[in-house]
Parts: C-alpha cells; sequence; structure tokens
C-alpha cells in the first residue's frame, strides 16, 4: 500500500523546524513563507508549546466528549477575551472544513431555511457542504452540486440585496480575505453593508477567518478591521499550530440544540492543550502586534519591486504579490534553488503567508532572495 496521490510533490521533506525555518534530512535549511497553508502560527516546535503537548499527552491523551473537559472551558474563555467576542460560545471540530460545515447547518437549522449565498473566488474547505459553497469546479463531484448555494461577486453588494429579498436564505458565508484566489479583500464598506443588509432579512452572516484570523493580519480577525459583528465564525489552520483543531464561535443569538452538533475528536484533550498554548505564546509575544508592524514593513517593501512586482495586496502577513513572470516557475526556484517556501495562488500570484514570529530582518532575507529566483 501506498499513500493516494492528491498532490504534485516537491522533491523536499522537512524534518525538523524551528521558529521561521524548517530543515530537511541532509540539513539544508529553509525559510519558511508559507507555514504549511498558514498553520504554523507562532513557529516551529516553540518550546512553551511543545511543553505544553508532552505535559499533557503524558497525562491523558484522550477521552470522548461525553465527560467534562476543563481545557475546553480554559481554551474557549482565552479565545472569546483575546478576540474580543467573550459573550460567544465555541463549538470544537478538528479542522477548517468541518468548522464550515457545522457554521452552515447550525445557520440552516436556526433559520429554518435551506440556501447559502457564497462569493466567486471562494475556498471554504472539500468536505461536502463546504466545497458546495467553494468556488472552484475541479473540486467538486457530482455528489456535491446542489442548487442550494448561490455565487455572487464580492463587492457587490447589490446582487447580494437581491437574492437575500427572496427570503430563501439562511447564511452569506464570506472569508476575511480570500485566499487561494489571490488574497482578494472583500473591503470594509463591503463588509458592513452586507453585515446590514443581512440583519435585516435575517440571515446568519458567517465570516470564514480559517486562514485570515488568529492574529495574521494585524487584528485578531480580519474582519475587525470593518468594525461588525458577526453571527457565526470558523476557525482552523494556526489554531493549533499544526494540531488538528478547528472551531465555530456562536453568537449568543443561537440556542444550544442536544445533538444537532457532534464530534469524536473535536476538542480532545492535546488539540486543546496545544490550542492554549498558542493563544498564550501569542499572548506573551505580542504576535498581532508583530504581525501588524513586520508585515506593514514587507507589504511598503515589496511594493517597491516595481521591476519584479506588478501589485501587492494584504494586511498583515497574508500578502499576496503579482509578478511579471509566472508565479508557479517562479515558486519553484524559490524553493529548489534559494530555500524559500511560499505559497501559489493562481498563475501570477505568489501567497506568502510566514509565522507571526517572523522578524524584519526575514522580510530582507525573503525579498533578496526574491530578487535572485527572478532575475536567475
Amino acid at each position: 500500500m501506498k499513500p493516494f496521490d492528491v498532490y504534485p510533490l516537491y522533491p523536499i521533506e522537512p524534518v525538523r523546524g524551528r521558529g521561521c525555518y524548517v530543515l530537511d534530512a541532509q540539513g539544508n535549511a529553509y525559510l519558511d513563507f508559507y507555514g504549511g497553508h498558514a498553520v504554523a502560527l507562532i513557529g516551529h516546535t516553540h518550546p512553551h508549546y511543545v511543553e505544553a503537548i508532552q505535559n499533557q499527552v503524558a497525562k491523558l491523551g484522550f477521552y470522548s466528549n461525553v465527560v467534562e473537559n476543563s481545557l475546553q472551558t480554559q481554551l474557549a474563555q482565552k479565545l472569546g477575551q483575546m478576540s474580543g467576542y467573550p459573550t460567544y460560545s465555541l463549538f470544537l471540530c478538528n479542522s477548517g472544513a468541518e468548522a464550515n460545515e457545522n457554521a452552515i447547518k447550525l445557520a440552516s437549522y436556526h433559520t429554518g431555511n435551506s440556501k447559502v449565498l457564497a462569493f466567486k473566488g471562494s475556498f471554504h474547505g472539500r468536505t461536502s457542504g463546504a466545497v458546495a459553497v467553494t468556488d472552484n469546479p475541479y473540486i467538486v463531484s457530482p455528489f456535491n452540486r446542489t442548487d442550494n448555494v448561490k455565487f455572487v461577486q464580492m463587492g457587490d453588494i447589490d446582487s447580494v440585496k437581491k437574492e437575500l429579498a427572496t427570503g430563501e436564505y439562511a447564511a452569506v458565508i464570506i472569508e476575511g480575505i480570500q485566499g487561494l484566489s489571490g488574497v482578494k479583500m472583500p473591503g470594509d464598506d463591503f463588509l458592513r453593508q452586507l453585515r446590514k443588509v443581512t440583519k435585516a432579512h435575517e440571515v446568519i452572516l458567517i465570516l470564514d477567518e480559517i486562514q485570515s484570523g488568529y492574529g495574521r493580519t494585524g487584528k485578531f480577525f480580519a474582519h475587525q478591521y470593518a468594525g461588525i459583528r458577526p453571527d457565526l465564525i470558523t476557525v482552523a489552520k494556526g489554531m493549533g499550530n499544526g494540531f488538528p483543531i478547528g472551531g465555530v464561535l456562536i453568537s449568543p443569538d443561537f440556542t444550544p440544540v442536544r445533538g444537532m452538533l457532534g464530534t469524536t475528536f473535536g476538542g480532545n484533550h492535546l488539540a486543546c492543550a496545544a490550542a492554549i498554548a498558542v493563544l498564550e505564546v501569542i499572548e506573551q509575544e505580542k504576535l498581532i502586534e508583530n504581525a501588524a508592524k513586520v508585515g506593514g514593513e514587507a507589504i511598503e517593501r515589496l511594493g517597491q519591486l516595481t521591476d519584479i512586482v506588478t501589485d501587492v495586496r494584504g494586511r498583515g502577513l497574508m500578502i499576496g504579490i503579482d509578478v511579471k513572470v509566472p508565479a508557479p516557475e517562479l515558486r519553484r526556484k524559490l524553493l529548489l534553488e534559494c530555500g524559500v517556501f511560499t505559497g501559489g495562488a493562481g498563475p501570477s500570484t505568489v501567497r506568502i503567508l510566514p509565522p507571526l514570529c517572523v522578524t524584519s530582518q526575514q522580510i530582507e532575507q525573503f525579498i533578496r532572495l526574491l530578487k535572485i529566483a527572478v532575475k536567475g
């Protein structure tokens, strides 16, 4: 038996990591400006994070959700306090796709409606409901196709109003910043209008902050730049810094329904220990402030590379760089010839999502290697 071939693989196997670097078996170091899909939020092998997992697994690794787990309460309270949502409840699961699945299900049950409005260019996951609201025909099977989802252009508030006026919609789901489509921001004014119209039609607003949340943009959630409060917020990616965990932050307007949501592994002891440690490191090392500061420097510096770059978009440490050469080829050169991990987003965009502990010096190192890769 062998692994099912679902990804084209680079011929590199990271075996160790520290901070913003990973090393392969031969000891070659790579600057990690991708974080494994924005997951390595506090950096690789942070000592406090490692110690928290080691201590917990030595006591109890897992028991199911049929018994009390005080770590879940501790995580919920810490997340509520740091995110600015202390009155919301937290449902824990294992991934971002699961978080979106459960948010959609909860919205549909709460409203009694079945339709969901999503946006062109969106990505919300690969499970059945999450992929149905994802605008990517290459990852949708015939089973996933449904008439319950409608896609409109992000920023087109008139189309949103027209759809919601039908009274058929349970929810609108939108990313804080679209990642896979090229780091595209919805615009603060559009988010404010979206919040207003969803409230007017009693439609649930779901903010997918799976990639753009947890401090990556310089605020805890990207939507907080617009000053709005969604009904449901989904999180994952950097939440566990590599340990699988996801969650839904649920407005107090929702009444819990026994049996409606459930999970075997979600919120297990190890996952909670990892997630608590992540929040503690973010707080103690002021990583959200660092993301705002260093990310702002990176966007400014990259924008000056007019001989290489045609556009730079993003906030904090979620950055899309449109380049004048084919992006997939450039990313391959960066990795194999210069030792830098980056992310892709179509034929012309390089995406960078470094750990929030990245330094100004590492940004300069990346820019130097980017120049070498383009000219080489």
